[in-house]
């Protein structure tokens, strides 16, 4: 064994593989994560008051999703949407489902919570929330629609009646 056979080893041996960062979410991904969820409210039967707002939910993200990228992909909003769907939403129906349903609908788990009402109340938090991720998706094309308006407005006036000044002047 020569000194370059011991080099070639010692180099591979230290050097760390390369870590492999795995894509992020795409749309479809998203829908069928969504998708998933709904399968597993029917497939377990479950209470109509979650299933109404776990639709809730994910109307709300439906509608969100292609105006993901006005929030910019990196923002904690866009990370809000994919993990609620990807991840908070189904955790919180697997771990509620998992419970015997006279079990989790009756017996009190927190103070006087049953496991029914703790999960409504995290699926309110994320109605809610989801609520204000589409407001702020949409505010931004308000904002242009108000910013267009405003430069319409300065660039062609208005006459006393309201509407647009369309004199031609004298002859």
């Amino acid at each position: 064994m020569g000194l370059k056979s011991w080099w070639r080893r010692s180099r591979s041996a230290t050097e760390q593989p390369a870590y492999v960062v795995p894509p992020a979410p795409t749309e479809q991904d998203i829908r069928a994560a969504l998708n998933q969820v709904a399968a597993m409210l029917t497939e377990n039967n479950a209470p109509p008051v979650v299933v109404s707002r776990v639709q809730r939910i994910a109307r709300t993200i439906n509608q969100t999703l292609p105006r993901l990228s006005q929030l910019g992909l990196g923002s904690e909003e866009s990370y809000s949407v994919v993990a609620t769907a990807t991840d908070y939403l189904p955790e919180a129906l697997q771990s509620y489902l998992r419970l015997p349903r006279d079990w989790a609908d009756t017996r009190p788990i927190d103070g006087p919570k049953t496991a029914l009402l703790v999960l409504i109340e995290a699926l309110e938090l994320l109605g809610v929330t989801m609520d204000q991720i589409l407001d702020a998706a949409n505010r931004a094309d308000a904002q242009a629609l108000i910013a267009h308006s405003r430069f319409l407005d300065a660039k062609f006036g208005h006459s006393s009646s309201g509407g647009p000044d369309l004199t031609l002047g004298t002859p």
